[in-house]
């Protein structure tokens, strides 16, 4: 991999809308990322054997009529479920986030499901994490402050099942009170996820869920304490990065491919 560039496979189609975002973060990140439809995949299936990394973006797909990321869920199984099982059984890495995260607990891919948050109402806020998990995807990270937006992101697990991930290191993150909630003054679990969980993983780490969106916090600029940490920095005369945290997911993948 050293000579050439990782390639991201990006699917869209039917409600998802943040493809382009998850695009320009991987690429940032110094891969090569092709937003692909779900229908052109399932067309020529093959096109899958190509990538190093498959992620499905945000978004409502198919109006989450269903239920979240259901039904784009069931139509990969339909279709494509051979290739799928093929591309996860080799070196690769594989990330949902937010509707993603709906649609691989329907694919099976990590446990545990999705459900309405606890409040009844949708969400859209900052919030602080906790790493707990080991993954390609996290390596370097122990606490993280991302943007969340979601109707359905309570995250439900047997017991003895998150006790079992838990043993696996397959929780991701973990909501915890840090300067965003301070910030905001909000709490720090946002929906009533059980177990504080806001991310999980596949037995092999290589596989991400997680409701928060990182493609959202490419940048400093992106923080809604932006304009406060700018003028602290000015009066100390710092100077601030313009990188967010966010895009420390996006470089790990990459870099996974790259040793």
């Amino acid at each position: 991999m050293k000579n050439n560039k990782v390639k991201v496979i990006i699917m869209s189609g039917y409600g998802l809308n943040c493809e382009e975002e998850t695009k320009f973060a991987f690429e940032s990140a110094g891969g090569k990322a092709d937003i692909v439809h779900i229908n052109d995949l399932i067309e020529n299936p093959k096109i899958l054997e190509a990538y190093n990394i498959l992620a499905f973006p945000g978004g409502f797909s198919f109006g989450d009529d269903t239920g979240s990321g259901k039904a784009f869920a069931n139509k990969f199984k339909n279709y494509l479920q051979m290739e799928l099982d093929s591309f996860i059984s080799r070196d690769t890495l594989t990330i949902g986030i937010c509707n993603g995260f709906q649609i691989i607990t329907n694919l099976g891919l990590v446990p545990g499901a999705l459900a309405h948050n606890a409040s009844a109402m949708y969400i859209d806020r900052w919030v602080d994490m906790e790493v707990v998990g080991s993954s390609p995807w996290l390596k370097g990270i122990k606490k993280i402050s991302l943007p969340i937006a979601h109707g359905e992101g309570r995250y439900i697990i047997d017991e003895k099942e998150y006790k079992k991930m838990m043993k696996n290191k397959q929780i991701a993150f973990k909501y915890t009170k840090g300067e965003m909630c301070e910030f905001q003054n909000l709490k720090a679990n946002p929906n009533g996820a059980m177990h504080d969980v806001a991310g999980v993983l596949s037995e092999s780490g290589k596989v991400l869920g997680m409701m928060p969106h990182p493609e959202r916090a490419m940048f400093f600029h992106h923080r809604p304490d932006f304009q406060l940490k700018k003028e602290i920095a000015k009066r100390k005369k710092q100077k601030l990065g313009d990188e967010g945290i966010g895009m420390l997911l996006f470089k790990n993948a990459i870099n996974y491919f790259k040793k």
